[in-house]
C-alpha cells in the first residue's frame, strides 16, 4: 500500500503547482526513506549514472539543437508561402497546405511548440483575412504542429525508445506508416469540408495564383523545397538504410540545420547563442523529469508496487487487449492535465513490464503510445498547443474558438489510434523489414 500511497501523494503535489521533476524526486526520497530506509541511497546514484550514459539519449539535445535552428532559418515561412499558392486554387487550400507544411516541419524538427507558433504567425492571419472560420483555421494550425510527436525524427520517440529499451531506430521506422495515415486524415477531413461549408474554406483570388505562377513559379517551388528535403532525408535515410544510428543521425541534423542557416544568410553568433540557450532549456527540463521520474519508478519497484499491480491483474483475469485499452484510456485522461514527456516518464515505465509479460509487443505498444500522447497537446485545459496558438493569436481569436477547432482533429487521432490497435502490422510491417 504505501507503493501505491505514492501516486495519490504525487497527484496531490503536482494538483498544489509544484514542479513535476522536483515532486517526482521528491516523493520518491520520502517513501522510498520510509520503505526501504538507507540501501534507497546506494542504488539511486547507480540507476542516474545510468541515465546520464545512455549513448541514446544524447540524440535529444541534438534534435531540440536541429529543431531549433531550422526555426531560425526561415525555411518554415518560405514552405507556407509557397504551399499556400500551390494549392491556392482549392478550397481550403491554405488548410491543406498548413497540415503538408506541418508534416514536413515535423519530419525537420520534431518540436511542437516551434511550429505551432511560426505557422500561427504565418498563417492564421492570411486564413482570416482570407474569410477561414476561426475554428476552422485554429484547429487546423493546431493540430498540424502536433505532428512532430508522431512523425520522425521526434523526441518522444527517442524516450519511449529509452523507457521501452526498443532500438530508436524501430520506433523511428514504425511510426512512418502511422504518421502518414494520420497526415491523410487531417487532409482528407479538410476536404470533407471544404465540400459541405465551401464558405469555411474559401479558395484564393485567381489574380494572385496567376502573379505566383508567372514570377518562377518552379524556382520558387524548388528552393522552397529543396534543402528541408535533402535535410530530412539525410537524418531519416541514414538510420532506416543502416548508415548511421539515430545518435549519429541527430549529429547530422543538427550539422545539416546549421548549415541551411548559413545558407539562407540568417546564422549569426547572436542566433547561435539563442538556440543554444533555448536548447539547453528544453534538454534540462526533459533530463530533469526524467532522473526525477527514474527515482519514482526505483521506488515504486523497490517497494513492490509492480508485484502487487500484477497479482492484481492476475486475480482479476484481465486480458491482454483489455490490459492495452485500459493503459490506452489512462494516457489519453493523463494528457489533459499533464505533459506528455511526464506520462512517458510515470505511466509507461509501471504499464509496460505487465504488457511485456503477457507478450505484447512493445514497439507496437510504443507507437500506440505516441498515437495517444499526441492527443496531450490539443485537449484542453492544459493542453500546450492550444497555449502556443493563444500566445500568438489575433485579439478577435478566442479561447473557445480555439477549442472548438481541435475537437474534430483529436477525434480524427483517437480513430487512427483505433484503427493501428485492430491492425497492429500498420505499426510493425516496416520495421520487420526496415529495422534494426
Amino acid at each position: 500500500m504505501l507503493s501505491l500511497s505514492m501516486f495519490f501523494a504525487l497527484f496531490v503535489c503536482l494538483l498544489l503547482g509544484f514542479p513535476v521533476a522536483y515532486t517526482l524526486g521528491g516523493v520518491a526520497i520520502v517513501f522510498g526513506y520510509i520503505g526501504m530506509g538507507s540501501q534507497l541511497f546506494d542504488l539511486l546514484p547507480l540507476r542516474i549514472w545510468g541515465i546520464m550514459t545512455n549513448y541514446v539519449l544524447l540524440a535529444v539535445p541534438l534534435f531540440v539543437f536541429m529543431g531549433v535552428m531550422l526555426e531560425k532559418s526561415g525555411v518554415a515561412e518560405e514552405l507556407l508561402d509557397t504551399m499556400g499558392l500551390l494549392f491556392g486554387k482549392f478550397r481550403g487550400g491554405i488548410a491543406l497546405s498548413v497540415i503538408v507544411v506541418g508534416a514536413l516541419l515535423a519530419a525537420s524538427t520534431g518540436i511542437v511548440g516551434a511550429t505551432v507558433v511560426t505557422m500561427g504567425l504565418l498563417s492564421l492571419p492570411t486564413m482570416l483575412k482570407r474569410g477561414y472560420s476561426i475554428p476552422v483555421a485554429t484547429g487546423t494550425i493546431a493540430a498540424a504542429g502536433t505532428l512532430g510527436q508522431i512523425i520522425p525524427p521526434s523526441v518522444a520517440l527517442v524516450l519511449l525508445g529509452s523507457m521501452l529499451n526498443v532500438p530508436v531506430g524501430d520506433m523511428f521506422v514504425g511510426a512512418l506508416i502511422p504518421g502518414m495515415i494520420l497526415i491523410g486524415a487531417y487532409l482528407l477531413w479538410i476536404l470533407i469540408l471544404a465540400f459541405f461549408k465551401p464558405l469555411s474554406l474559401p479558395a484564393m483570388p485567381v489574380e494572385e495564383l496567376k502573379q505566383f505562377r508567372e514570377s518562377g513559379f518552379w524556382r520558387r517551388v524548388l528552393h522552397a523545397f529543396l534543402a528541408p528535403m535533402l535535410l530530412m532525408l539525410s537524418v531519416l535515410g541514414s538510420i532506416f538504410f543502416g548508415i548511421a544510428s539515430p545518435t549519429e543521425a541527430a549529429g547530422v541534423g543538427a550539422l545539416g540545420a546549421l548549415i541551411l542557416t548559413m545558407l539562407r544568410k540568417k546564422f549569426s553568433l547572436a542566433v547561435l547563442k539563442q538556440v543554444m540557450d533555448e536548447t539547453t532549456h528544453l534538454t534540462s527540463m526533459v533530463f530533469s523529469i526524467l532522473l526525477g521520474a527514474t527515482a519514482f519508478t526505483l521506488v515504486f519497484r523497490g517497494l513492490g508496487g509492480d508485484l502487487q499491480l500484477s497479482s492484481w491483474i492476475v486475480e482479476a483475469d484481465v486480458s491482454p487487449g483489455t490490459l492495452l485499452a485500459v493503459s490506452m484510456l489512462v494516457m489519453f485522461i493523463a494528457g489533459f492535465f499533464i505533459d506528455f514527456i511526464e506520462i512517458i516518464f510515470i505511466l509507461v515505465p509501471v504499464i509496460a513490464p505487465l504488457l511485456h509479460r503477457m507478450g505484447v509487443d512493445l514497439l507496437w505498444f510504443g507507437i500506440l503510445a505516441a498515437v495517444n500522447l499526441q492527443t496531450s497537446f490539443l485537449t484542453p485545459p492544459f493542453g500546450f498547443a492550444l497555449f502556443y496558438l493563444k500566445g500568438v493569436a489575433p485579439p478577435e481569436v478566442k479561447t473557445k474558438h480555439i477549442y472548438k477547432g481541435v475537437i474534430p482533429f483529436v477525434l480524427l487521432q483517437l480513430i487512427v489510434l483505433v484503427c493501428l490497435i485492430k491492425f497492429p502490422q500498420l505499426s510493425l510491417w516496416l520495421p520487420a523489414h526496415f529495422g534494426d
